[in-house]
Parts: structure tokens; sequence; C-alpha cells
């Protein structure tokens, strides 16, 4: 970490040093410095996938919603109160053209809350089988992080063409369930990538950027959804999907492989191609590297789950994945819950969707000027335990009737609700950012995307619950945000059993990895 005091330009064009090094990070910072204008270009065009990546994980808010409607029979027992499931199909009317929602266009008005969460829950079991099945092939000596962001990206943009022409719910949830595969390795693959593209006193800012774009991905969601609204739930579709396709050609062009990942698989030339077409100064040869850094893989890098096994050989590494994927499955759980339930806020649902959206724009920017300066453990409980609170808070007020003051002011319980639900969802926006910064920091580069991905996958398994929950408490808060904010509470805690790792410098193997661990351990210092 550097000196607070220093006045370094955020783009920097220092020359490299020449005293030797003795890490293959401080030889790459040497040569392409902490973060240049190629640098932050490389880095932008990596991270605009996870705009994307938020448009389909959020999709469902908007076109899986339950429409309004209205009476048409007025002479009858049909009001706004009643359970629409109780009248005759004749006594009222959708507000909208029936097919702006799968609800209305299917019929799913009565059905159960099972089958309406269905689909959304597909697409985060089909992100959780995905990420388990391409968790470490980011990681293998065949595809690395640049070829796998790009795959997951086109197969799920075409998921996404294809679940616009479905029939029938059961068509659409397979499909939702093919793009939650194509996904699951999008976020990982991109942060990873684009913060080992820099050097490690902007790792932070640059895997912020990252949140960044999916809150711009999300933010144009309810914009999209507005725009097209009276029109088919397709076409949101394919507004978030066709722009992908373009996307991914330009990626495979203009993007480049991590160098870290390049040289640690022995691709000693595309390493120092890459170098040289990031850094300010290409006068590098490999003959420059010291041998320190040249790490030898054994035969079973090939194999696909080998970065799992070395993960699982080192009891400090389980001790941490364990710690770190029960916090993620809290926060998980929250993140991709919230948002669907602000249906039953009732608060329009393009407003909902839009303060939800704009929740994440100061939760990304507060973490990308705070990361450099605060802990990390505190920092991730104290967001989970405000989120937790909130929750609790907005399902107390769920059951509860509208208040009024003594001088007479009516305080509207929605708008209580919508308060809390916000502040509870920044409060988890920010955990979440934290928690992927947090869990680069505690693995080296050789397993880093592999932990990522496992981690990432607890988050998910948190998301497979949070339909069915959502759609479960909609006349009752208590199965919903009750359950939310209980859970992301207790998982919290978990942040105990890890160390901090701000200010630190990241490892690249397993063995300078165990050795920092041992050292910390001989000295004592829990937070080295």
């Amino acid at each position: 970490m550097a000196d607070p005091g220093t006045t370094d330009p955020l783009l920097s064009s220092e020359t490299p040093a020449t005293a030797p090094a003795s890490s293959l990070e401080e030889i790459i910072e040497r040569c392409i410095g902490d973060f240049g204008w190629a640098q932050l270009l490389q880095a932008s065009l990596v991270s605009l996938a996870w705009a994307f990546d938020a448009q389909q994980t959020f999709i469902s808010v908007v076109t899986d919603a339950d429409p309004t409607w209205h009476c048409t029979d007025h002479h009858s027992s049909c009001n706004s109160a009643t359970d629409m499931c109780q009248l005759p199909r004749g006594s009222w009317a959708w507000d909208m053209p029936a097919d702006a929602s799968i609800v209305s266009d299917w019929s799913l008005e009565c059905a159960s809350s099972v089958i309406r969460g269905l689909p959304a829950s597909c697409f985060f079991l089909g992100s959780l089988v995905g990420g388990l099945v391409l968790a470490t092939l980011a990681d293998s000596s065949s595809l690395g992080r640049k070829n796998i962001l790009l795959l997951s990206s086109l197969l799920m943009s075409l998921a996404g063409l294809f679940t616009a022409a479905s029939t029938n719910i059961w068509m659409y949830s397979a499909l939702r369930f093919v793009g939650g595969f194509g996904r699951a390795t999008v976020g990982t693959c991109a942060l990873v990538l684009s913060t080992e593209l820099v050097g490690k006193r902007r790792r932070g800012q640059v895997g912020i950027l990252s949140f960044l774009f999916f809150t711009f991905g999300f933010l144009s969601l309810p914009a999209i959804a507005y725009l097209n609204r009276g029109s088919s739930w397709r076409s949101i579709y394919l507004w978030t999907c066709i722009p992908t396709i373009p996307y991914c050609v330009l990626f495979h062009f203009l993007a480049r492989e991590s160098p870290r990942w390049l040289f640690l698989q022995g691709h000693k030339e595309k390493f120092m191609a890459t170098i040289k077409s990031i850094a300010s100064h290409s006068s590098f040869t490999l003959k420059q590297f010291p041998e320190i850094v040249c790490v030898e893989h054994d035969s079973s890098n090939g194999d696909l789950f080998s970065a799992i096994k070395i993960l699982l050989d080192k009891k400090w590494a389980i001790r941490r994945l364990s710690a770190v994927m029960v916090v993620g499955f809290g926060i998980g759980m929250v993140y991709y819950g919230m948002p669907l339930g602000v249906g039953s806020l009732g608060f329009n649902l393009y407003l909902n969707v839009t303060l939800n959206a704009l929740s994440e724009l100061p939760a990304s920017l507060a973490s990308f000027f705070l990361i450099g300066k605060i802990n990390r453990k505190g920092s991730v409980f104290g967001f989970c335990i405000l989120s937790g609170v909130c929750s609790i808070i907005c399902c107390v007020l769920m059951n509860m009737p509208s208040m009024s003051t003594e001088s007479g002011w009516i305080i509207s319980k929605g708008a209580s609700q919508i308060g809390a639900e916000t502040v509870s969802f920044f409060s988890v926006c920010t955990a979440f950012n934290v928690l992927l910064i947090y869990t680069l920091e505690l693995f080296p580069t050789c397993v880093r995307n592999s932990a990522m991905s496992m981690v990432r996958q607890a988050i998910v398994l948190g998301g497979v619950f949070s339909p069915v929950l959502v759609a479960a408490g909609r006349r009752n808060g208590v199965l919903s945000y009750g359950v939310f904010g209980v859970t992301i509470a207790f998982c919290g805690l978990f942040v105990a059993f890890l160390p901090e790792t701000k200010g630190s410098s990241i490892c690249d193997t397993m063995d300078e990895e165990e050795h920092k661990v041992l050292k910390t351990q001989t000295s004592g210092c829990g937070n080295c």
C-alpha cells in the first residue's frame, strides 16, 4: 500500500526501475507502470461485460413482473383489494397488453409461488451449475481469462435471444437456465482479468470500475423497460441481447490476456507481446526477468479441477474459502432477492427498480473512493449487519398499518418500506463489492479465478432461493425480508475467520501465500 501522503498521478508514465525484483508482481509493475491509459482502456473494455451481465441477471424483474389490472364489472364485488383469483375472468382486465409480462401472457396470475419463481430460480441454478463446470477453465492452460469471458458473454446473449422466442413457461425456464449457465463466469473473469492488468495500488479502484459498469447495466434496464412499456416482454430481451454480439467481436480483437496468467502458464512470447502492447516502455526482454519468477507447473495443471484440488490441499486455503463462501451466500440471497421483491412494496415498478439500480451507484462510488482506506473485514461485517437490520425493519413495516403523527401528517408505509429497502440494498451492494475485492486479495494468481468462481457460486446459490422466497413473501414479509435480514446478519459473522488484506501485496503461487501465512503466524500479527 502506498504512503497516503504521496501524490502519484492516476495515469503514471514513470520509467521502470532497474533494481532487481523478487516477484512476478514487481516485474510486471516495473514493465507496465502503475496505471496507464492503455490499462484504463483495457480495463474498461473488459469491465463492459458486467453491464450485459447485469441486464440478464435482473431482466426478470420487469419481464416476469405482476401486471396491474382493473375491474370491468363494477356491479359485482370486484375492487382493487379483491383477490383476482377469486373473481370471474370476465370481471377484470389487464391494464397493459397481455404480452407485456409472462404472467399475463401465459395466464400465471393464479399459479403457485414455485411456478412463478421458476424462471428466475432456473437462471440462478444455471449460473450455479455453469460455475461448477466452468470454474477453473480460466485458470487452466487451455483457455485462460479472455477466452472464457468471450465464450460466456456470447452464450449468455444467444440464450437471451432464443428466450425471446419462448412459447410457454417451461421452455422459458429452460432457456433461462442456459442463459444463467452462460453468464456464470462473466463477472469472475472480467474482474480477475481487469485487475491483473494493473499494479497493486490501483487494483481496488479498477475492481470497483467493474461494479460501476454493472450498475450502468442495471440502471439501463428500467429505462429500456419504460421505453418499451406496452410492448411485448420479448422486445426487452432483444434490446439487451443484440448489443452483446458486436461487443464480443470487438472484445476478441482488442482485449488482452492477463500477463500474469500467460507467464505462469509458460506462454512467454505472448506474455512479452502483451506487456509491450500496454507498457509505455517496451524495451524489455525475457532475459531481464529473474529466474525466481519462473514458475513450473506440474502435469496436473491440465486437469480441469486441478486448481480446486490445490485449494483443498491447504488448510489455510480451506478455512479462507469456506468462510468467504458463507459470507457470499448471505450477501447473494439479499442482493438478488431485494430487486425481485420491490413489486410487493406498493410503489411504481419502474421507480422501484430505478431506485434499486441507483443504490448501486453510490455503493460503487463509495467503494471506489474508500477501498484503499477501509479495512476489508470491518467493512464487510458492518454493511452485512446494516443490510440485515434494514431488511428486518422492512419486514416489520409490511405487517403494520399506516402511521400518523400528532400534527396530522401521514407517514406512508410504502415510502418507509422503500426507504428501508433502499438502504438495505445499498448496504448489501457495498458489501458485495468489497467482498469480491477481498477475495481477490486472499488467494494467489494460480488459483485466484477458481477461488473467485467458488465464491461467486456461493453468492449465486443464495440467489437460487431468492425468487421462491420473494413469491412466498408477497403476503407475509417474514418469508422474504425477514429471512433476508436474519441470513445476511448471521453469515456476516464469518468474516472473523478471515485475515485482513488491506495494503498487502498479492501472491502468485501457493508457496508464496503459504510463506506469508507462516510468517504471519510466527510474528503473531493477525492483520499482516
